[in-house]
């Protein structure tokens, strides 16, 4: 089951996407949604208006979700290509609410930096309050998977120690377009290997898979409950592979007018168009 949040004429709607129909559920968003006890089996029986798959204007998958935790230094590839070794425990920051767009919106490039990167990330999402989850706890707790790019402002991210001034610029950080239940997905998990990418103008930046995680989705959900509860429409980005601008020689960055596509295998893609911070 695959599950959005639309812009409509009259605001903000959960629906279910069907191969050509898009059925509200009678939510206000997907957190509303999933805030329900019953959140699969209402999606399932959902029949309220439906849309046409073609034209859905995607809101961020979660526009308002609790969380947002982000987690750095998580694919082997990129770790070991930066001449690092495989950190102990996850590396964490946040995100703030303000910084998501929808999957087909433009992207700001805020007018105090010029080095603007790109980080696809495969995306969980949170079903269920857990807390001091084990194991099955923490894979029953995902109500599934999507799509984010972690674009991050590096000049501000490393003006400290802390990622965060660099990782939460307004409008700057597509999530979405849909939730995937991991009954959909290969495998069920990321330890299958979907496969993971970043394209720019169509050049390809990013080429990994998800089976190159530090930390797997059911890791962090286990790790994070131990430090706060989760709950429903929390989301956790799992980090990005290697092939970010910053790393290279020379560095490239978003410029305004650049097309950038997100992908992961069976989950979704996100495209998006950058545009320079007017004011």
């Amino acid at each position: 089951m695959r599950l959005a949040t639309i812009r409509t004429a009259t605001g903000h709607r959960a629906v279910r996407v069907d191969d050509t129909t898009a059925v509200e559920t009678g939510d206000a968003d997907v957190r509303a949604l999933l805030e329900r006890p019953d959140w699969a089996a209402h999606a399932a029986a959902a029949a309220g208006p439906s849309h046409d798959v073609a034209g859905l204007d995607y809101a961020p998958l979660v526009p308002s979700p609790e969380k947002i935790v982000c987690v750095g230094l998580n694919y082997r590839d990129h770790v070991l290509e930066m001449g690092n070794e495989l950190p102990e425990y996850p590396t964490l920051f946040a995100k703030y609410a303000p910084s998501l767009v929808g999957a087909h919106d433009e992207i700001v490039l805020p007018e105090a930096s010029e080095k603007v990167d790109w980080e696809a990330e495969l995306t969980v999402v949170i079903g269920t309050p857990v807390r001091h989850a084990d194991r099955e706890q923490a894979r029953a707790a995902i109500a599934g998977y999507t799509v984010l790019n972690d674009v991050s402002v590096r000049d501000f991210q490393r003006r400290s120690s802390q990622f965060l001034q660099g990782k939460t610029f307004e409008h700057s950080t597509p999530l979405g377009p849909w939730l995937v239940t991991p009954d959909e997905l290969p495998g069920g998990g990321p330890e299958a290997g979907w496969a993971i990418s970043t394209t720019l103008d169509g050049e390809t930046m990013q080429e990994s898979t998800t089976a190159e995680l530090v930390f797997g989705a059911v890791d962090l959900v286990v790790y994070l409950s131990a430090i706060v509860t989760l709950n429903p429409g929390d989301v956790i980005a799992t980090g990005t592979p290697g092939g970010v601008g910053h790393a290279r020689t020379p560095p490239r960055y978003l410029t305004d007018g650049a097309e950038l596509v997100t992908s992961v295998a069976g989950v979704g893609e996100l495209r998006n168009t950058c545009r320079r911070e007017k004011r």
